[in-house]
């Protein structure tokens, strides 16, 4: 079974294409579920952050805005 742009799974054929399409539509499948990817990088973060001291969170954060905003020299 060819796989959509993110991962899911969708029919090859036309017709199974369109029954999927009248499922989604009636509510009976969804049309995009959310991976649990998600959940487990807040919890990532969270655990990371809790791990960090004051000292290298503000590294790490002056960093970011340094490589988003440009170093002024």
């Amino acid at each position: 079974m060819p796989k959509g742009p993110r991962g899911e799974k969708r029919p090859a054929d036309v017709i199974g294409c369109a029954v999927m399409i009248g499922r989604i539509a009636t509510g009976e499948i969804p049309d995009n579920p959310k991976s649990n990817r998600i959940n487990s990088g807040r919890a990532g973060a969270a655990a990371r952050s809790s791990n960090l001291t004051s000292e290298q969170r503000r590294t790490i954060a002056q960093k970011a805005a340094g490589s988003r905003w440009g170093k002024e020299e």
